[in-house]
């Protein structure tokens, strides 16, 4: 697909949305990196919440890992199942993200890392 039918929205003969991926957004899918990242988090941190993402237009369907501190970490994954079953295998609460939101300590630690930075 060429640049100009992106742009027009046309889509590929196959069905495939707009970077070739089955489900037309404009993010990449989720791949071995990712899966490696979310299993390295909640190796090294302790009290890890998961909190899947819905996929919208621009993203993959994600999970936001949150460990006890507030430390956060953001993945694709292949779909909300999938966040799922993972959270399962992990043994780590899951939430859904637009149902609960997200925790406070998350935020604080977003704010105490900004602070460093300044």
């Amino acid at each position: 697909m060429g640049f100009m039918d992106r742009l027009r929205g046309r889509r590929p003969a196959s069905g495939q949305g707009a970077r070739g991926d089955r489900h037309g957004t404009l993010d990449r899918a989720s791949g071995k990196a990712d899966l490696s990242h979310i299993e390295q988090f909640v190796a090294s941190r302790r009290g890890v919440e998961g909190y899947v993402e819905p996929r919208t237009a621009v993203t993959e369907t994600t999970i936001l890992l949150v460990a006890a501190d507030g430390e956060w970490t953001r993945r694709r994954i292949a779909g909300p199942e999938v966040g799922r079953t993972l959270s399962r295998d992990l043994g780590i609460p899951v939430y859904d993200a637009q149902v609960t939101g997200y925790p406070q300590r998350m935020r604080d630690w977003s704010a105490r890392q900004k602070h460093k930075l300044d």
